[in-house]
């Protein structure tokens, strides 16, 4: 079988299900593993995402309001791999490419079956494993790999529910703020956090700034969607612009986190047990196995003065 997956999470399920000789094309953002990036690339975003975080959103919803596409779909590559099964999402109309952006692009005419996965929760994840080892013929390898994936997740559960359970807010958007939704609240809840803002099952939503200040969480995480660490780490000084940021306690304490949102806290796929550990260690400085500060994400502290300031420690 030939696959094309448009979807960073779909690509590694299928490695993680063993057949990743099976795939012949991605998507511009799967990029892991690592040996992915070798493949051609079969879609593109549709304008420059170097921009300012409050760029890139304005620019999302003018291009949802006139209905022009959010990605580049290369339809006729798509059509010369030959592809015998296509993966895309259905879940969200912003983060990846969707059935409709393939319709648009005329990489339907292609004969291959195509796959939408949805993920507003973890079930819904495991099922979108299921759902791609069934299409693949893969069903006992798919049981086996949900199943750890369970497992792994009941251990960070085990782990952390001995411990305090502080108040926390997850941060999807900076500018402006988005509140963490879908599966997120659920990996709080395993890492036993008492969340305060987003809903479990509900799409990340805006939210007024002042929502924050008001929930004034003992921990914080920032994690964009679809920035890496790096990138991530450049919204610090987005959210020191609020006249209010340095009077969060999290602030104060040194409990605010920066972590990668592109591999970890915004992908439906092989890393959502991964990215409870790394809950868990920020809430609890726990870890399992090598530690991730500093490598998948980072804590800003506060000087005496009260300024912010970056704080890299790499401990894994």
């Amino acid at each position: 079988m030939r696959i094309v997956s448009l979807l960073a999470s779909a690509t590694e399920i299928v490695c993680a299900l063993g057949a990743g000789e099976m795939l012949v094309g991605r998507s511009h953002e799967c990029d892991s593993p690592e040996w992915v990036r070798r493949l051609p690339a079969c879609s593109a975003p549709a304008f420059d995402v170097s921009v300012s975080s409050r760029e890139i959103d304005a620019e999302v919803r003018r291009r949802l309001r006139s209905g022009e596409p959010l990605y580049h779909i290369h339809g006729e590559l798509i059509r010369e791999l030959c592809a015998d099964l296509l993966i895309t999402q259905s879940h969200c109309e912003v983060c990846a490419v969707t059935p409709g952006d393939l319709e648009r692009s005329g990489a339907c005419a292609s004969p291959a079956r195509q796959v939408a996965l949805s993920a507003s929760s973890l079930e819904e994840i495991f099922q979108g494993v299921l759902r791609i080892a069934r299409e693949l013929g893969l069903e006992e390898r798919g049981e086996a790999v949900v199943g750890c994936e369970r497992e792994r997740l009941a251990t960070v559960r085990e782990k952390a529910a001995r411990l305090r359970r502080p108040t926390v807010v997850m941060v999807e958007w900076t500018d402006p703020l988005f509140a963490m939704g879908n599966w997120g609240p659920e990996l709080v809840e395993i890492a036993n956090g008492e969340l305060l803002l987003g809903n479990k099952g509900k799409h990340s939503a805006a939210i007024p700034a002042e929502h924050l200040r008001d929930a004034d969480p003992e921990v914080l995480v920032v994690a964009p969607c679809g920035f890496n660490l790096e990138r991530s780490l450049q919204e610090q000084s987005v959210l020191e612009r609020y006249p209010w940021w340095c009077d969060l306690q999290a602030v104060r304490k040194g409990r605010v986190a920066f972590a990668d949102g592109n591999l970890l806290f915004n992908r439906s796929g092989m890393t959502v047990s991964q990215t409870a550990e790394v809950i868990a260690e920020v809430l609890h400085g726990i870890s399992f196995g090598e530690r991730t500060e500093g490598v998948r994400w980072r804590r800003i502290e506060t000087s005496a003065k009260g300024d912010s300031r970056r704080v890299s420690v790499s401990r894994a």
